[in-house]
C-alpha cells in the first residue's frame, strides 16, 4: 500500500451503501491500492453477499489532481484470493462423456473435429484400389477418421478395461487372440483389436485387445476326471 494521497475510504464505502440502499451486506476495509501517479484509488470491502463467498467490494476513486475533490468512478463485486467462482467454462463438445448421449439425443457434429478428415483425404493418391478396399478407406462417406482420430481411440481402447492391463485380463487363462470366438476387425486397427462372440463372455459383442483375456476362452477345457 502506497502513501495516501487522499483519505476516500467513507466515500467509498458510502457509494457502496447508495448502490445497495443499505449497509448490511459491506464488511470490513481490506486495502486500498493507488494507480496514475496516486491520482486514482480502489478500495476494497469485505462483500457479505449470498453465495458470493470470498467476494470484494471494489470503488474506484479519482482525483484530478491533489487540490481537487475525490469523485466515485465505478461500483463493482469483485473475486477475492479465497473466493468461491464458477470453474473455469469448457465448451459443450469437450464436456460430453460416455454415457452422456441418451435415447433420442443428438450431438452436433463439428467441422473442425481433429479426429475426422475429408472422405476424399483418407485415399492414397497413387494407388488404385478395389472396391473392398475403397469401401475400408471410407470412399463415398463425407468424413471418416484421421490418423490422429485412430490414434485417439486405440490408446482409449488398449488402455481401457477391454486391454491387457484389465484385472480380467490379467486373470484370464489365455489371451483373446488364440480364442476362436475371437474375430478380427477390418481397417487399420485390426493388428491390434476385434471383437468378442462369446454369448457367454462378459466382453460379448465389444471390441477387445488382442492380449485382452477373460474366464470364457474357447480352449480353457476342464480335463476330465481320473477313473480308478
Amino acid at each position: 500500500m502506497g502513501a495516501n494521497p487522499f483519505d476516500a475510504i467513507e466515500l467509498a464505502r458510502n457509494a457502496i451503501i447508495d448502490e445497495l440502499h443499505g449497509a448490511s451486506e459491506i464488511g470490513s476495509f481490506v486495502s486500498v491500492e493507488f494507480a496514475d501517479d496516486d491520482r486514482v484509488a480502489t478500495y476494497l470491502f469485505e462483500a457479505h453477499l449470498a453465495g458470493y463467498n470470498g467476494w470484494r467490494w471494489c470503488v474506484t476513486v479519482a482525483k484530478v489532481d491533489s487540490d481537487a475533490p475525490a469523485t466515485i468512478c465505478d461500483v463493482v463485486v469483485l473475486p477475492g484470493p479465497q473466493a468461491l467462482t464458477a470453474p473455469e467454462w469448457i465448451p459443450y463438445r469437450d464436456r460430453i462423456q460416455p454415457g452422456d448421449v441418451g435415447v433420442g439425443d443428438i450431438v452436433p457434429s463439428s467441422l473442425d473435429d481433429p479426429r475426422l478428415v475429408a472422405g476424399a483425404q483418407a485415399l492414397p493418391a497413387d494407388e488404385e484400389l478395389d472396391t473392398a478396399m475403397a469401401i475400408e478407406f471410407g470412399f463415398g462417406r463425407a468424413r471418416v477418421m484421421s490418423i490422429e482420430g485412430r490414434d485417439q481411440a486405440a490408446k482409449r481402447w488398449y488402455g481401457g478395461d477391454r486391454g491387457p492391463k484389465s484385472p480380467m485380463a490379467e486373470s484370464a487363462p489365455k489371451p483373446c487372440y488364440s480364442c476362436g470366438f475371437f474375430i478380427q476387425i477390418a481397417g487399420s486397427l485390426r493388428s491390434t483389436f476385434g471383437v468378442c462372440a462369446n454369448a457367454i463372455s462378459p466382453e460379448d459383442a465389444r471390441v477387445v485387445s488382442f492380449d485382452h483375456g477373460c474366464g470364457a476362452h474357447s480352449e480353457a477345457t476342464f480335463a476330465p476326471p481320473l477313473l480308478n
